[in-house]
């Protein structure tokens, strides 16, 4: 068998599948600082990028029988992108920038005036939606449940939910253009 540091992706992940724990640390090594990086592009704190880049490789290694991975690197580049934006929309970033008191940011580069823009068009949005979807978008981004919790209360499948929420957001980015690319951060 080839070196590990020589194996391509497949070949390692055909090993990971099997238990290999050197094949799962050449990968993190091969992908750690791109990962990391991706994150802090977006949150711009060390202590959180590397959390949640040690989360999506310890998600990556106890799934790692169930992978179907194209392009790993992608596959991961995209993982640390939801956590990251999971992180953005936890208690813990709203505690430090809270959405509900817009009112209260003060910037003198207008952003007051454009998230109080774009959360009136997120509102008017929302009443437009189907009475179904317009529920679970809400539970989920206002009440911040979880797909499993609206499922539960809903007596409906995480799929439905799954399919709900894509519909809304998809909707909502079409209808927002690429001006506000970062809405998903915020809704």
């Amino acid at each position: 068998m080839a070196e590990i540091n020589k194996q391509t992706d497949s070949e390692l992940l055909t090993l990971i599948a099997q238990g290999s724990t050197d094949a799962f640390k050449e990968i993190h090594g091969r992908y750690f600082s791109d990962l990391f990086r991706a994150a802090y592009n977006v949150l711009r704190d060390q202590d959180v990028c590397l959390d949640i880049v040690q989360e999506v490789m310890l998600w990556f290694w106890e799934h790692r029988s169930a992978h179907q991975i194209k392009n790993l690197r992608g596959y991961l580049l995209m993982a640390v992108k939801y956590q990251s934006a999971n992180y953005i929309r936890s208690l813990k970033i709203r505690d430090h920038f809270p959405l509900d008191n817009i009112e209260d940011i003060q910037d003198n580069s207008g952003l007051t005036i454009e998230l109080k823009e774009l959360q009136t068009i997120i509102k008017s949005f929302t009443s437009k939606l189907p009475d179904r979807c317009r529920e679970i978008f809400k539970m989920s981004r206002e009440q911040h449940l979880s797909n499993k919790e609206i499922a539960q209360k809903l007596g409906i499948s995480e799929k439905t939910v799954s399919v709900q929420i894509l519909r809304a957001l998809t909707k909502l980015k079409s209808e927002l253009g690429n001006s506000y690319f970062w809405v998903s951060f915020f809704v």
